[in-house]
C-alpha cells in the first residue's frame, strides 16, 4: 500500500474530508490532495502526523530481504548458457508452471 492509498483509505474510513484532515494536521487541503493523488510522497514524520491527526498509528516495519546475492550467482549462472540451453531451460519451467496452475486448488 502506498502513502497516498494509506491516507486517503483512512481518511475515508474515519468519514472526514481532505479540508477537515488538513486543519487537523495544520496543513492545507491542496497539500492532503497532492499526498492522496501520490503527487508528493511525505516523509514517515509527516505520514505520522496525519495518522495521528485521525486517531490512528503509523507503525513501520521490514521484513527479510533475498539473502546474500543469490539472484546474482544464479543470473551469472544462467549466462553461462548457451542459447539453445536457455530456450530448453524456459520450455521447463512453462511446462512446470503450466502444469501446477492446471492442478487447480486441492480439498
Amino acid at each position: 500500500m502506498t502513502a497516498a492509498e494509506l491516507v486517503c483509505n483512512t481518511r475515508r474510513r474515519h468519514g472526514i474530508d481532505q479540508r477537515s484532515l488538513a486543519r487537523r494536521c495544520r496543513t492545507s487541503q491542496t497539500h492532503i490532495s497532492r499526498i492522496e493523488r501520490g503527487d508528493v510522497s511525505p516523509s514517515i514524520q509527516t505520514l505520522d502526523r496525519i495518522m495521528q491527526a485521525m486517531g490512528e498509528r503509523l507503525e513501520v516495519g521490514s521484513v527479510p530481504g533475498p539473502r546474500g546475492n543469490q539472484p546474482i550467482r544464479q543470473l551469472r549462472a544462467d549466462m553461462r548458457l548457451t542459447p539453445g540451453e536457455r530456450i530448453v531451460q524456459a520450455a521447463e519451467l512453462s511446462h512446470a508452471l503450466t502444469t501446477i496452475a492446471g492442478a487447480g486448488p486441492r480439498a
